[in-house]
């Protein structure tokens, strides 16, 4: 008990000196895991990396993209989360009055809150702020390589796919206004229509692996409530701060559901200073990685299996790439071939697919899962760390692979360049390069993916997957 309470001490002096020295320069908006919004975060990245220049001689034949929806609504289990919330607020805030105990230190807003979200029926749509983020990326990607969406448009030129959950199929849509904006006949802004394709979520082993996979399932299920234990004294220690802080009578429950909120308001709503405010930049960042701690575990590289579940969309990456170079080697002629896959999912489909290339690793940790070993879990803060959700996967996140054709006297006839958020990242297997030979790539990085079935990891008994897919 001695222990905890020097704890909550030095937590709560260190909340007070942040507030008075740092609390400026912090943009709580950059620390909210997979619920960041696009603009928030898609610039900040590492200064040490020095991205590859494109070789002389190359240019881009073929685009893979692999997107999360745009920023979205609260699904309706959290509105009644929120909801939840208000009536416990008011019930302690009712204490305050009838116990005559001091209100000087209860956040104003506080007396007048209703959750944003009350009385909304149904939630996880698309918000406007979605489709902003998503029309604008199709735009930039236009734009940054025009010799590839240069052509008539044709469903079989610019493939588009989709999950069938709404949010996903609305982003790939913004997505296709942004990218062929001018390129059609439809109303003032000359837009046309294009065809988005989606699979069965019951069968869409391409983009919702996840949803297909029996063993996966049973594998999440069985760890939530451990994941839930590792979060537990991070989200006691805040609780009792914020309990002295503001004197009301705060449950775990109660810091959950308001750090909630905050990541809620300050993406959805750009508000920092109600929920958020009553966090310290230090227990922002716990809370954050809270939450990049069960991304990692649940979804990330705590477990193989979350990953290589995903290889059916690694090798349909590699397949297009591989149609693409016979295309440009047979001479085929233009609109007779594909030039560009475009994919619209979700977080559990870009964090899978970012493990399976091996991005936010060090040489050593890729080493680690090609041989299916254990990786350490990310650092706690205030220690840096390269996974968090906030990069790995926020709303709008995105993987891109072009493949370049080089001319014959270069050192290497194919290449793949490799952006996330439509950045150059470093890739362990290219050498920690964004680029490398297409040949490299498949070696390092394809094969050794390939030495499970999808069917055999999802559908066989646990026993078996637990050998085959080690844990972490």
């Amino acid at each position: 008990m001695a222990i905890a309470r020097f704890a909550t001490f030095l937590l709560s002096l260190l909340s007070v000196f942040e507030y008075s020295a740092s609390s400026e320069q912090f943009d709580v908006r950059q620390h909210l895991s997979t619920v960041s919004r696009y603009g928030a975060v898609k610039d900040v990245a590492s200064h040490a990396f020095l991205r590859s220049n494109v070789p002389d001689g190359c240019s881009p034949i073929h685009l893979n993209l692999v997107a999360r929806h745009g920023t979205r609504s609260p699904t309706k289990k959290r509105m009644r989360e929120l909801d939840n919330l208000a009536t416990h607020l008011e019930s302690l805030l009712k204490d305050v009055k009838e116990q005559n105990l001091s209100s000087k230190k209860v956040p104003s807003w506080l007396w007048k809150w209703t959750s944003p979200w009350k009385g909304k029926q149904k939630g996880g749509e698309l918000t406007e702020a979605g489709e902003d983020e998503l029309y604008h990326l199709g735009i930039r990607i236009q734009e940054r390589f025009p010799d590839l969406f240069n052509e008539e448009y044709h469903p079989d030129v610019f493939t588009i796919k989709a999950t069938q959950v709404p949010r996903a199929s609305a982003s790939a849509v913004a997505f296709g206004i942004g990218l062929f904006s001018g390129r059609g006949r439809l109303g003032p802004g000359h837009q046309r229509a294009f065809a988005v394709i989606s699979e069965s979520r019951a069968s869409d082993k391409l983009l919702r692996f996840f949803d297909c996979c029996k063993n996966y399932k049973d594998f999440r299920k069985s760890q939530e409530p451990a994941v839930d234990k590792l979060k537990e004294p991070i989200i006691d220690e805040i609780t009792t701060a914020l309990k002295e802080r503001y004197t009301l009578n705060f449950t775990r429950q109660d810091t959950s559901s308001l750090w909630f909120l905050c990541k809620q308001e300050a993406s959805l709503l750009d508000i920092t200073d109600n929920a958020c405010g009553l966090f310290s930049p230090t227990e922002v960042a716990l809370l954050e990685w809270t939450d990049d701690l069960e991304l990692f575990i649940l979804k990330g590289y705590g477990k193989s299996l979350n990953f290589k579940m995903g290889v059916p969309l690694l090798k349909d990456v590699l397949d297009s790439m591989e149609q693409a170079i016979e295309a440009k080697e047979g001479n085929y002629a233009p609109g007779s071939y594909e030039k560009a896959r475009l994919r619209f999912a979700h977080a559990e489909t870009v964090v899978p697919f970012s493990c399976l290339l091996g991005l936010f690793l060090e040489e050593s940790e890729f080493k680690q899962i090609q041989r299916e070993e254990p990786l350490q879990y990310p650092p706690k803060s205030p220690q840096k760390r390269s996974f968090r959700g906030s990069m790995v996967a926020p709303f709008a996140g995105n993987n891109m692979l072009v493949l370049y054709s080089c001319h014959a006297n270069s050192s290497s006839k194919y290449l793949v360049q490799v952006l996330h958020n439509e950045r150059p990242i470093p890739v362990p297997g290219c050498g920690n390069s964004d680029m490398c030979p297409l040949e490299v790539f498949k070696e390092r990085i394809v094969t050794p993916h390939m030495n499970h079935e999808y069917e055999d990891l999802c559908n066989v008994k646990t026993e078996t997957v637990e050998q085959q897919a080690s844990s972490t």
